[in-house]
């Protein structure tokens, strides 16, 4: 023991150093004092002092700056520049347009939780909430979906001009330009209810408030453009579309073959300097009506009329409608959800440079202006559409588990059920809390490029699995489209949700830990930029800072996933209440888990791992999910730690545990180095993976929490159009639960002494009416028995039509089938 004690002590002290980021001089001392300690309590001296020169063999090179930079730093520094992959212009503009948030303390391996939990609570002002509550509510009661989905194609004309007049189309815009100045958090709002009873709908107003023009001319415009286009946007005589993808140049948009070259032309009866454009876009939402249209093309100066510079390089322009040369196409039908949506194209279009955004000051910066304004407008509008139909869809399938019955049983009791009713209650309270989170980012004033990404993946993902169990579950409720159907506009609509603003297999696999490893990190974009400094002294003592603040990092990641993987993270300091600390102290591990990857990730493959897709996806589920589970417990923060929301946000957290887990063990069983993948293994995992998914008692306690009228229901159906009117059937169906629920006491006596008694051959209400004489109910619970049969008829009532009603406007019959009928052609 006297000989293993000063070794016992080096390593228990180098480990808890590392834990904790002791700074190496503590370290030093520390190591010391317990030398000095093993000496006095007897300890063999050669062993101590082989301890000792160890400690000193890595400390003095390390604290003596004469040594380490010039023999360490400056070594490693020429051997990284020679590593360091090529940054190009479009990456390095994706970088530096984001912000980082809360992301990147789960980058960090150690979060600070406190710069997560004093956020302030997102709330709305009293007017952005009067909008929600007055025209917002009354845009939702003039939807009738199935006229617009099936019968016009399109909203009708007094939806249009109620959206124009009261300004849905200038949330965004600034009051001093006639718009109403919402923030981030009111257009989510917005969007989200506007989604519950329409996607077309809230497509249609959250385009122009997204990656429309308005955003740009707001963030980059001319003072001329801002005050001739923003009054119009704002009140609808200007409607807009933003032309970015074509054929061509999908989510590679730095790709875009569209050009515009420099020269003179006639504008308003004048010659001046412009561009003469050719361009092919096509999936443009709002083209098909837009008055005003924003174009990104490659600007060319071949004739040198601006400058020295030839490829000028991705710019920005406003075109309006009736510019010559410009065609609008016909429009495109995606998936029966016929918000405006078509092609448009021109040839030598020209324009002068006065219409391009920002003037021509801003000729060539159009791929940054792109990218800060894409994760401002991909943090809205997809998650808050996903959030509006996952909180309906979880509501109103709550609300027909419970109606509808099978062997005498509420569907919702069976288990089968069950489980998929848990999933679309997990789903949608977490798609909602990650939706709100991102927009509550956007409204503090972030850039949030990562968080935005996220999102965007993420509930679209979600809201497509809500989708497709809220469809089993309802069965041929959901399969028959018609007015009376709620479901099948939105199950045919989830991949347009998960293929634009960037196609989720690209989101997931290039962008989310592509831009995350290196923008979040707390070291690596500050080495990357140390070594593309100028050669010199400030560029090695720079670099040096960074490296080794970088090594201690990796070092101490090491240590806390190791003992995190021994103890579970059942132990450390942790925020939070008794119930939900368990959760911090599993994100503070898979966070170290997370960063020692990325790491070893980074330093093993270098540049060639951005060409890992898979290893890249996977990392980036592990930040996806930490970033989740922070929105999760941050929103149950925010709203006073409800107890009747624990199981949602039990069955949501461990969810994403076990994603996180399920996502590591395939990075590392797949790493591209085998050897290190089993270090890394033995680090992560040394007891093996322990995280399981929610368990079926705890499925049933959130299943159930949806089929029964209480407080963590009605906060999940915050925000969507419940209101029980004529064209709203899934917000009448919620409006039965409480009746139905009050009523199943009464049915099941009816029914059991329906079954004991010899009555046959009645219709339902001779059976009430027999049950009223023989006193087996009485005539107020015969009252509450036929408004039962009533409701329950409603929601289970499926539309049919004649085959006229079904056909097309240009079908016409062929004349030898014009004489037979349905039964003759079955006959035949």
């Amino acid at each position: 023991m006297s000989i293993a004690l000063p070794f016992i002590a080096f390593l228990l002290l180098a480990g808890i150093a590392a834990y904790h980021r002791l700074r190496l001089p503590v370290w030093v001392a520390l190591t010391a004092a317990a030398l000095v300690a093993c000496a006095l309590l007897g300890a063999n001296a050669v062993a101590v002092t082989i301890v000792a020169l160890i400690t000193a063999l890595i400390a003095v090179p390390l604290l003596v700056p004469a040594i380490r930079l010039p023999y360490i730093t400056k070594p490693l520094l020429g051997f990284y520049t020679k590593i360091l992959p090529p940054l190009s212009d479009t990456e390095r503009v994706a970088l530096e347009a984001g912000t980082v948030g809360f992301e990147g303390e789960l980058f960090s391996g150690r979060p600070n939780w406190a710069v997560l939990l004093d956020q302030p609570a997102p709330t709305l002002t009293a007017e952005e909430q009067a909008f929600l509550d007055g025209p917002c509510e009354e845009l939702c009661e003039m939807t009738n979906d199935w006229d617009i989905t099936h019968v016009r194609a399109d909203l009708p004309p007094e939806m249009w001009e109620f959206i124009k007049k009261n300004r849905f189309f200038g949330m965004i815009v600034p009051k001093e330009y006639g718009g109403l100045g919402f923030s981030a958090l009111a257009n989510h709002k917005v969007i989200q209810k506007l989604a519950s009873i329409s996607s077309v709908v809230s497509s249609t107003v959250g385009v122009p408030n997204s990656l429309g023009p308005a955003e740009l001319i707001m963030h980059y415009g001319t003072e001329e453009q801002k005050d001739h286009y923003l009054p119009r946007l704002a009140d609808g005589r200007e409607v807009p579309c933003f032309a970015l993808t074509g054929p061509w140049a999908g989510s590679d948009a730095t790709s875009i073959p569209d050009f515009g070259i420099v020269c003179m032309g006639e504008w308003n009866g004048a010659n001046v300097v412009g561009v003469k454009l050719t361009f092919d876009k096509r999936y443009i939402t709002l083209a098909p009506v837009a008055t005003l249209i924003g174009m990104a093309f490659r600007m060319y100066d071949p004739d040198g009329i601006l400058g020295d510079t030839r490829d000028i390089g991705i710019s920005l322009a406003l075109l309006p409608r009736d510019t010559d040369g410009i065609n609008i196409g016909r429009r495109h039908f995606p998936l029966n959800s016929p918000f405006q949506n078509g092609p448009l194209d021109g040839r030598e279009v020209f324009i002068p440079l006065s219409q391009l955004i920002g003037g021509e000051a801003q000729a060539g910066k159009g791929w940054q202006m792109l990218v800060e304004v894409l994760s401002i407008g991909r943090s809205i509008t997809l998650p808050s559409t996903a959030s509006g139909g996952a909180k309906m869809g979880a509501i109103a399938t709550g609300a027909y588990a419970r109606i509808r019955k099978q062997f005498g049983l509420s569907i919702g009791r069976f288990e089968g059920v069950q489980e998929a009713l848990a999933r679309i209650a997990g789903n949608a309270y977490t798609i909602s809390a990650l939706s709100e989170s991102t927009a509550a980012a956007v409204a503090r004033g972030e850039n949030p490029a990562v968080p935005s990404t996220i999102a965007k993946y993420h509930c679209t993902e979600m809201g497509r699995q809500v989708a497709q169990d809220a469809m089993d579950i309802h069965g041929g409720k959901g399969i028959i489209l018609g007015p009376k159907n709620y479901l099948g506009r939105s199950w045919q609509a989830a991949p347009i949700a998960i293929t634009v603003e960037g196609a989720n297999i690209m989101t997931r696999s290039l962008m989310i830990f592509g831009q995350g490893a290196i923008l979040c990190h707390p070291w690596v974009l500050k080495e990357m930029k140390a070594a593309m400094m100028p050669e010199g002294p400030e560029q090695v003592r720079e670099f040096d800072r960074n490296l080794f603040g970088h090594i201690g990092f990796a070092i101490s990641n090491a240590v806390r996933s190791l003992w995190f993987g021994l103890t579970g993270a059942s132990v450390g300091k942790a925020p939070g209440d008794a119930y939900t600390r368990r959760y911090y102290r599993k994100l503070n591990r898979y966070s170290a888990a997370l960063a020692l990857c990325a790491d070893t990730s980074m330093l093993l493959l270098g540049g060639k791992l951005k060409f890992k897709e898979s290893l890249s996806g996977r990392l980036g589920d592990v930040l996806s999910q930490l970033y989740i589970a922070s929105a999760l417990l941050k929103r149950y923060e925010d709203q006073a730690r409800p107890e009747a929301d624990q199981p949602l946000l039990a069955w949501s957290i461990l969810n994403a545990v076990h994603k996180i887990e399920l996502a590591l063990s395939d990075a590392l069983r797949n790493f591209p180095v085998r050897p290190v993948g089993w270090l890394l293994w033995a680090l992560i995992f040394p007891v093996g993976r322990r995280a399981t998914p929610p368990g079926d008692r705890l499925s049933r306690r959130a299943a159930s929490l949806l089929m029964v009228p209480n407080e963590a229901r009605d906060r999940m159906g915050e925000g969507i159009y419940l209101t029980p009117t004529e064209h709203n059937p899934a917000g009448r169906i919620n409006s039965f639960l409480a009746a139905v629920v009050l009523a199943e006491p009464v049915e099941r006596k009816f029914l059991k002494a329906m079954k004991n008694s010899d009555i046959e051959a009645l219709t339902f209400p001779e059976q009430l009416d027999e049950g009223v004489r023989e006193g087996w109910i009485t005539a107020d619970e015969r009252g509450q028995l036929q408004a039962l049969r009533e409701m329950t008829i409603e929601t289970i009532s499926v539309d049919d039509f004649d085959t006229e009603e079904l056909r097309s406007a240009g079908y016409k019959a062929e004349p030898e089938f014009e004489v037979l009928d349905a039964r003759e052609h079955a006959i035949s």
